[in-house]
C-alpha cells in the first residue's frame, strides 16, 4: 500500500505536557477533516506522563506515585490500557489524515500507518516487526503488559533472544479524518512504568522481559532516533505520487488556540480524567 496523496506537513519533535500533545493530536485529525494538510508529527512528553485508555478505569492508576514523582496524567481518545511516557524513554508520534484516503477496514489503515514506524525501527539497525505468534497477558491496565497479537503488536527480535515489544499504536476517527498515534520505546524505565498502576502483579524483572528499547538493543542516542522516526515519515509520505510534503511544518495560531480550549475542556479537567467516558454521564 502507498501513503495517501495529499499535502502533509512534518511538524518536527516538540516538547510539550501531554494533555496539550493529546489535544494537538485531536487538532490535527480536525485540520485534516475541514481541507487543511494532513499531519506527520514527532512529539516528546515533558513532563512524564501517563495516558489512559478511553475507557480505562481510574482505580487503576497509582495516583499518589504519580503526584510524588510529578508525573501528568491525561487521557487518550483511543482504547486499550494505560501508557506510561517517559521524557526521555519515549519517542511519540501521530498520523492525522482525511479518512476518505485511507483504507476503511481498520486493520488495513493500521498496518499502512504503521509502515514509516518499521521503516524508523529499520533505519536504526532494529529488527522490528509485528509479533509471530500471540503471547498471553500479564496486566491488562498496563498497555505493554496486554496479551500481544500477530495482527497488530510490534516487538523486537534480538539475535538469540525472545521477542519483546518495543512500539505501541493506535488509531481512530473523528470528523472525517483519521488519527494514529503511537510510541516508539527508546529507554525502559521498568520500575516507573510499574509504578503509575495501583499494585500491578508484575516485577521489574517481568516488566523486562516483555517490553525492550532501542538503547538496549543498538548503540543509538536519542535524537538519532528521533531524526530516523522524522524521516521515514517525511519519505514514507512523500512516496505517494502527486503528494506533497513540507517538511518543517508547523501549527496556526487558530489550532494552538483551539488546542489550549481542548486541553481545558477535557485533557486536563479532572472530572473527565478520573471517571471513565460513558460511565457516570460522562
Amino acid at each position: 500500500m502507498t501513503a495517501p496523496a495529499v499535502d502533509w506537513r512534518l511538524i518536527r519533535e516538540e516538547t510539550r505536557p501531554g494533555p496539550l500533545q493529546m489535544a494537538l493530536d485531536e487538532v490535527a485529525a480536525e485540520t485534516a477533516a475541514a481541507g487543511g494538510p494532513a499531519t506527520l508529527r514527532a512529539y516528546r512528553w515533558e513532563p512524564s506522563c501517563l495516558t489512559l485508555g478511553r475507557h480505562q478505569d481510574p482505580e487503576t492508576v497509582g495516583w499518589a506515585f504519580c503526584e510524588r514523582e510529578g508525573i501528568d496524567v491525561t487521557r487518550r481518545q483511543t482504547g486499550g490500557g494505560g501508557i506510561y511516557h517517559d521524557a526521555r524513554g519515549d519517542i511519540a508520534y501521530s498520523i492525522a489524515v482525511p479518512a476518505e484516503t485511507v483504507p476503511g477496514e481498520l486493520l488495513d489503515c493500521y498496518h499502512l500507518l504503521c509502515e514509516p514506524v518499521l521503516d524508523a525501527f529499520d533505519r536504526r539497525g532494529i529488527d522490528a516487526d509485528y509479533v509471530d505468534e500471540a503471547v498471553p497477558e500479564l496486566y491488562r491496565p498496563a498497555c505493554y503488559l496486554r496479551g500481544l497479537h500477530p495482527a497488530h503488536d510490534v516487538v523486537a527480535e534480538p539475535d538469540g533472544g525472545q521477542s519483546r515489544k518495543i512500539a505501541g499504536n493506535a488509531q481512530y476517527r473523528k470528523r472525517e479524518a483519521v488519527i494514529q498515534h503511537g510510541s516508539l520505546s527508546f529507554s525502559v524505565d521498568a520500575a516507573r512504568h510499574l509504578g503509575v498502576f495501583a499494585d500491578p502483579p508484575v516485577t521489574p524483572e517481568a516488566f523486562g522481559e516483555r517490553v525492550v528499547g532501542m538503547d538496549e538493543l543498538v548503540d543509538v542516542d536519542r535524537a538519532d532516533a528521533v531524526a530516523a522516526v522524522e524521516s521515514a515519515l517525511a519519505d514514507w509520505a512523500s512516496e505517494a505520487p502527486e503528494a506533497t510534503v513540507e517538511v518543517d511544518g508547523s501549527w496556526t495560531d487558530a489550532e494552538l488556540e483551539r488546542a489550549a480550549e481542548l486541553v481545558e475542556e477535557k485533557y486536563r479537567d479532572e472530572e473527565w480524567i478520573r471517571t471513565r467516558p460513558g460511565r457516570d454521564g460522562a
